[in-house]
């Protein structure tokens, strides 16, 4: 019955968006998601059927325990999401695009009934996506197209479990069902920065929890030094970024060649220090007897940097530092931390944004 109701609310969506020039844009979202959803069978069938094999019987079973989890010690709104399974033809669910000018940092918002405004466009056809992509690139953008594991619906909808998930490591895929329900706790529109640096923030902090309660002290290595690695990204990240703004700042001074030869010796920099990192942080992890090899957040270097793929990574992380401070000052205590995040969320936006820098300037990381 609940199912029936999600799509007579899709139905109403199709219906309002009718007049809409992106009509075929609507329509291959609502299509893909709702193939998605139908397409879905109890985890719980799974679990119970003999003819299951052993270990993909284990991954359900454990995100069966990490939802438990979500819902009973970090107080996250699980509804019935991740009840169902579904198993994918490819190991993304969707792609995302992002478009930021060739000067600028500031990517292009796309806007939706209901949502606002975000800094991406998802699309459940790769070649949907490219088509978008190129008339972008027509107008001088740099562009980026990246496979998306798993999405949120924001509760609307009761998001399935899916092959994405469950290829994914233990802990990885723990980590992302815990990224995916916080987006029902706190959705700001029109602030990309916000909502996925909240969500990244709990799938950490819920990760660390999650690992210390499983007594996987191992794991909980491994997931360390991926968390430092994020960190030490961002760092260089947020470094090129401000070398890039404050040359974006010469446009009309300084010629287009050159501001592009300039642009392209950043990102040449970023990339030969991306490499070292990885390098330095192989060659650490090796003295402590881990032979697994590293992967940073962007893959194995030389990586495409341009404007879009380092936006795209900082709206994941600007403030995770600030919220992870948040959830400190509320002693670790989940649904405190949400309640004080709720307050913040109602804030315009310029006082919100200095609320957020005040609050990363003070994180200390404590792992």
């Amino acid at each position: 019955m609940k199912q029936l109701s999600q799509i007579y609310t899709v139905l109403l969506l199709v219906t309002y968006l009718s007049g809409c020039t992106t009509i075929s844009y609507y329509t291959q979202a609502i299509r893909g998601h709702l193939a998605l959803t139908m397409a879905g069978e109890p985890v719980d069938r799974y679990i119970a059927n003999k003819k299951t094999p052993d270990g993909f019987r284990n991954k359900l079973i454990l995100s069966r325990q990490a939802r438990r989890f979500a819902a009973e010690r970090l107080g996250l709104p699980t509804g019935d999401a991740f009840k169902d399974y579904v198993a994918l033809d490819r190991s993304w669910v969707l792609v995302n695009l992002v478009a930021v000018p060739e000067f600028s940092l500031q990517p292009h918002q796309w806007c939706y009934p209901a949502l606002g405004c975000q800094a991406y466009r998802g699309y459940f056809h790769l070649e949907d996506a490219r088509r978008e992509e190129q008339r972008f690139q027509a107008e001088g953008y740099d562009t980026f197209i990246g496979g998306v594991t798993a999405y949120s619906t924001l509760g609307w909808f009761d998001d399935p479990l899916h092959s994405g998930f469950t290829s994914l490591p233990d802990d990885r895929m723990v980590a992302l069902m815990f990224h995916e329900l916080a987006h029902r706790v706190v959705y700001i529109k029109e602030d990309t920065a916000f909502n996925e640096s909240f969500a990244t923030a709990v799938e950490l902090e819920g990760l660390k929890l999650w690992l210390a309660h499983q007594g996987e002290p191992s794991v909980f290595e491994q997931a360390l030094v991926r968390f430092e690695l994020r960190n030490k990204t961002y760092a260089l990240v947020k470094s090129a970024s401000a070398d890039l703004k404050n040359l974006y700042r010469q446009q009309g001074v300084l010629s287009e060649s050159s501001l592009r030869e300039r642009k392209r010796l950043v990102f040449e920099e970023l990339n030969a220090a991306y490499g070292e990192l990885l390098a330095d942080e192989s060659q650490r992890t090796e003295g402590r007897g881990n032979r697994e090899k590293i992967k940073g957040p962007f893959g194995a270097p030389p990586v495409a940097f341009n404007n879009a793929r380092i936006a795209l990574f900082t709206q994941y992380n600007q403030y995770v530092p600030a919220f992870r401070q948040l959830l400190k000052q509320s002693d670790y205590d989940f649904p405190a931390f949400y309640l004080a995040v709720e307050p913040l969320s109602r804030q315009p936006d310029e006082q919100r944004r200095q609320v957020l820098q005040d609050l990363s300037q003070r994180f200390e990381e404590d792992f």
